[in-house]
């Protein structure tokens, strides 16, 4: 099979494909990202002869119709949007959205004497010697004779020939060749990405959303009604608004035909959202989307179902294609809403212990337990049921990385399994009985404390159990670890006391040394060996600023943050032995975290 053509095409007609609708340009609507000087130098690197690249297409493939005629395919622009966007602004004199959502001309402006081009500014636009706007010399009407001679009137040293040559040049801008890298509709997704990666400088990925982001963008109910572009605005929006809840009011102002549609209405409420434990992109959302209305983990089966794909004869159907994007707008559209959304938040995630993003790792974890949550919502599961086991669904899957590796064949797996009231309950509980043994309590758990990442997923863990059970810091039982940051996360053994001692990096930076402590009490413990600053602390006099007054209210403290009584007569010794132990104790409290939950 034919992986790709190579074709040169004029600037002039890669840009009537754009405005015909032949070769789509999904980011279109997405904010341009290149500054003005660089539309200027592609001006001036056409203008040159010098090479600017090449663009990447991605033909959709071609569906049958109801009555049996074929639709042709779009080409889907994959790579070049930047570069198209910049020559649509610059000779067809089209306005970009900018950073602000807000819609603005390029204007490059071009010395016929000098043959320097340079982003329109006062003296572009006074200057006589100037071309104010290159695109009103690339307009098909324009009149060269009569452009000269008015030029000639107001710069009567130029050399007229010259200025003739030159704007002869500028205008042939629209004749110079760009590549085109047509690929072929029958290509795997991996082999385009594949492609794409070795062909870009810059060696990024395209991942499967971003492949489906395309197909949306040019979808089309029926012919010519952007049904796909705005689809594609209602999820761009959203991702960006979780975001940045203040560039609700530059959408409000700059896309009025959007603000007008139910989307925008349905999203509205993120303009005074700020809770940012959740930010999903478009991937979350399609991923979510997939699983909820498809029972689909692949992104790589969305692409193709929104392509129309029939699996069994190998075809592309418009009817499926049609079907594909109902189910996707629905998902969306529960995906977004408000009610939904809050809840999950607030009554798995924040309700499980957790604070922040980052306390995931991945957001893959989050994705799974929310489209766990809308599937509940689906089968009418009670509330409360449902709560509790998707929050043990998450810390299980936290606990033992359903949510890495081949996640996407597990997670289809497991919302297969929930189709009926009490099913998320029985499920979990299965998955329980083959995870949580004593074997795990005992040694499993213990053995993922010994290591050394406070990133890792485990250590999360362990922080979320002591917020959800109210524990408190290290020696202050009145400050409580949910109201601390992770700036405050100090060694109990000093760092460098246990260096001076031989103790290595790969040793002190273990997980089970680490512990929520008050800055001004860790400066203040310094770098002594434990039984010493323990003794101070013994004596009950607010030593290092400690409120600890009696031997019940440390006792209770080391309980609350899994340290062994050990420490309070342990030096470099004793610290090999004293990990072990806490490693354990550890594993403890995050059982009786996941019990209570």
């Amino acid at each position: 099979m034919e992986k790709y053509s190579i074709n040169n095409q004029t600037v002039s007609i890669l840009l009537s494909w754009v405005q015909s609708g032949v070769v789509a340009v999904p980011e279109i609507q997405r904010p341009f990202v290149w500054s003005k000087a660089q539309v200027r130098n592609l001006m001036d690197s056409l203008y040159q002869g010098y090479p600017v690249g090449y663009i990447i297409t991605w033909q959709n493939p071609h569906v049958r119709l109801k009555d049996g005629t074929t639709s042709q395919g779009k080409h889907i622009l994959i790579d070049g949007q930047q570069r198209i966007t910049a020559l649509r602004a610059a000779i067809l004199g089209k306005e970009v959205m900018n950073k602000k959502y807000k819609y603005e001309n390029v204007i490059i402006s071009f010395n016929p004497v000098t043959e320097e081009f340079k982003v329109k500014d006062k003296s572009t636009e006074r200057g006589a010697e100037w071309i104010t706007n290159i695109a009103d010399v690339m307009q098909n009407d324009f009149n060269q004779l009569a452009f000269l001679d008015d030029y000639s009137a107001k710069n009567p040293d130029a050399d007229k020939s010259k200025v003739h040559d030159h704007v002869l040049r500028l205008i042939q801008i629209k004749n110079k060749n760009i590549g085109n890298i047509v690929l072929s509709a029958d290509l795997p997704i991996e082999i385009v990405n594949e492609i794409f990666v070795r062909i870009n400088a810059s060696g990024v990925n395209l991942s499967n959303a971003d492949f489906a982001m395309s197909k949306i963008a040019v979808y089309e109910k029926s012919s010519g009604d952007e049904y796909g572009m705005r689809l594609r605005k209602f999820i761009d929006y959203f991702c960006n608004l979780a975001v940045e809840p203040a560039h609700f009011k530059y959408i409000e102002e700059n896309d009025t035909q959007f603000v007008g549609t139910d989307y925008f209405r349905h999203i509205s409420w993120l303009r005074s959202d700020g809770d940012d434990i959740y930010d999903p992109d478009y991937n979350d959302i399609l991923r979510v989307a997939a699983l909820t209305e498809f029972n689909r983990g692949k992104l790589s089966d969305l692409v193709a179902l929104l392509s129309g794909r029939n699996f069994e004869t190998r075809e592309n159907l418009k009817e499926i294609a049609d079907e594909s994007f109902e189910k996707l707008e629905k998902g969306v559209y529960r995906f977004t809403r408000e009610y939904h959304f809050k809840h999950f938040v607030q009554d798995i995630l924040r309700a499980a212990g957790y604070r922040d993003a980052g306390m995931f790792g991945s957001k893959n974890v989050v994705n799974y337990a929310y489209a766990i949550y809308l599937r509940t919502r689906d089968i009418d599961e009670d509330t409360f049921i449902a709560a509790k086991y998707i929050k043990r669904l998450l810390v299980l899957s936290l606990l033992t990385g359903r949510h890495s590796g081949s996640f996407e064949t597990l997670f289809e797996h497991d919302i297969k399994q929930i189709t009926k009231k009490g099913d998320l309950e029985k499920f979990v509980k299965t998955l329980e009985e083959q995870t949580f043994t004593d074997i795990y309590w005992a040694s499993t758990l213990p053995d993922a404390f010994n290591k050394t990442n406070i990133t890792s997923p485990y250590w999360n863990v362990f922080v979320a159990a002591q917020n959800l059970l109210k524990k408190a810091s290290f020696l202050s039982n009145a400050n409580r670890v949910e109201s601390m940051t992770t700036a405050q996360v100090h060694h109990i053994f000093p760092k460098n006391y246990l260096v001076k001692h031989g103790v290595g990096r790969s040793d002190y930076n273990k997980i089970a040394n680490f512990v929520y402590l008050r800055d001004d009490i860790n400066i203040k413990v310094s770098d002594l060996e434990p039984r010493a600053y323990m003794a101070k602390v013994q004596e009950y006099k607010g030593a290092f600023g400690s409120d600890l007054t009696t031997d019940n209210s440390l006792a209770q403290n080391l309980r609350d943050n899994a340290i062994p009584d050990t420490l309070a007569h342990a030096t470099h010794e004793q610290f090999y032995d004293f990990m072990e132990e806490r490693r354990k104790l550890m594993a403890l409290v995050v059982k009786e975290y996941y019990e209570a939950l």
